[in-house]
């Protein structure tokens, strides 16, 4: 069980739905990084619009525009154990934004497995 409360740093990662790492998405190679890190969790957002540096207007309501959508990788954790875990976004990340936020976790308990 997982037990986090008080200063902790959060990590956004802004990625487009098509970013690949080895044929496979980038944001679950994110996350199931994230996980193998013991990091306390990954959550991964599908944006209905957006735009990056590109600045071309990405949106589900035009379909030739919808196949790359943006995509949030967050994850919270404390500071010393986020820290620890950019290298490896350094590596899969080429484009994107990537952004460390300090914040505060007011209350995190992960659930007992099942025996």
């Amino acid at each position: 069980m997982t037990r986090l409360t008080g200063r902790a740093l959060r990590v956004t990662i802004f990625i487009g739905e098509n970013d690949t790492w080895h044929h496979k998405p980038l944001y679950t190679e994110i996350a199931h990084r994230a996980h193998r890190a013991g990091l306390a969790g990954a959550s991964v957002f599908r944006g209905i619009e957006g735009f990056g540096a590109s600045s071309l207007i990405h949106t589900h309501r035009l379909l030739s525009l919808s196949e790359d959508l943006p995509v949030a990788v967050v994850i919270v954790d404390a500071e010393e154990r986020v820290r620890d875990f950019l290298p490896q976004l350094d590596e899969l990340v080429t484009e994107g934004l990537v952004i460390l936020d300090d914040c505060e976790v007011i209350r995190y308990v992960g659930r007992v497995a099942d025996a």
